[in-house]
């Protein structure tokens, strides 16, 4: 069924006034926005990911990931080319609260020290920024994210159990169409200022280059023909990355849910090795990632699952958002650099309130 875009936001509005479970998503450079409100709010948590619907995972697999079905649900789209894209709507008196810059300067300094030792060759370090608006609008929060971030994955998840989430994440877990695979190795991030020289230093490249080869070391025996393009340069939002593509084919015997397992979490928001550089952040980082640095996406509908990594979100409790940022931790880190590179990411969500 498609909507105007107001009568699609009415109807968006109404199921969160009634605490019905939805989510709302367009896929990155395109203009089509997809809803799907669920007739209940079972929370269901048990994925096979043999059904149709829409995911949304922890960073944690051992935590509740959920999904919401399409055979429960009422489904309905629109498209936002109306919009004009130089409008930006303002939220109204925003409070910055003061981040922990000294834990996580120290938190950045102990990393470092663990991987000259040898503990892992690389761990994200992520933090949670909270503000506060006096009026937040779900509906001009999402369209001043969509108008902001045409190259991302637009989102907005909300269940009553869990709360209401929203991001635009420029990051592709994975692509799968019958049994075509695609994903992406992203790493590497620098704000650049107009009229100024993108340079990538060593430490970025060998951040990329390190998603790049646990992609490959962990799929070459699931995916035949692996193809991999050289790396680029790509924007989101103010912020630059890296970007490497990589293409293959899926035998019939390899499952979905078997490949989604491999990639997640990718060292671009967990490190390397996975398994050491994840239980150093669940010891250390002091405060639960949530849905920050998982997955989301459809699964299966069209023959087609397409699920992105949970970057640049934020969750929304009445008037209180939290922001969550975070960055590779390698031996060439400085911890201050560290820390400014997760102001200039904490500004991708800002902008949607000034």
């Amino acid at each position: 069924m498609n909507l105007t875009l107001t009568d699609f936001f009415n109807k968006i509005e109404t199921a969160f006034d009634k605490r019905q479970a939805f989510v709302v998503y367009k896929k990155p450079n395109q203009i089509e926005i997809n809803a799907q409100i669920q007739l209940n709010n079972d929370l269901i948590s048990k994925v096979d990911f043999e059904e149709s619907g829409f995911i949304f995972a922890p960073f944690n697999n051992e935590n509740q990931t959920i999904f919401f079905s399409i055979i429960n649900a009422e489904i309905f789209k629109s498209d936002y080319s109306e919009l004009d894209a130089n409008k930006i709507i303002p939220a109204i008196n925003v409070i910055n609260k003061t981040p922990n810059k000294d834990f996580h300067l120290k938190l950045v300094a102990k990393a470092i020290e663990k991987i000259h030792l040898n503990n892992f060759e690389k761990v994200v370090i992520s933090r949670k920024e909270a503000i506060a608006v006096s009026q937040f609008n779900l509906r001009k929060t999402y369209i001043t994210l969509m108008q902001k971030y045409p190259s991302a994955m637009v989102y907005c998840w909300f269940h009553p159990e869990i709360g209401l989430w929203m991001g635009a994440t420029p990051e592709l877990l994975c692509k799968i169409h019958k049994n075509h695979f695609s994903t992406v190795a992203l790493a590497g991030t620098k704000a650049v200022h107009e009229n100024e020289n993108l340079i990538w230093s060593s430490k970025e490249e060998n951040e990329q280059q390190l998603v790049t080869e646990f992609i490959l070391d962990e799929l070459k025996f699931e995916i035949q023909n692996l193809k991999i393009s050289a790396p680029y340069s790509v924007k989101a939002g103010h912020l630059w990355h890296i970007k490497t593509d990589i293409d293959g084919e899926i035998p019939e015997n390899i499952s979905i849910k078997k490949i989604i397992q491999k990639l997640h979490p990718t060292p671009a928001v967990c490190g390397l090795p996975k398994e050491n550089a994840k239980d150093f952040i669940l010891k250390n980082e002091n405060y639960n990632r949530e849905f920050y640095t998982g997955y989301l996406g459809e699964i299966n509908l069209n023959k087609t699952t397409e699920l992105f990594v949970n970057l640049r979100c934020m969750k929304i409790e009445d008037q209180n958002i939290s922001i969550f940022v975070g960055g590779g931790i390698t031996k060439d880190s400085i911890p201050e650099n560290e820390w400014e590179e997760t102001v200039a990411k904490t500004k991708t969500m800002k902008s949607c309130f000034y």
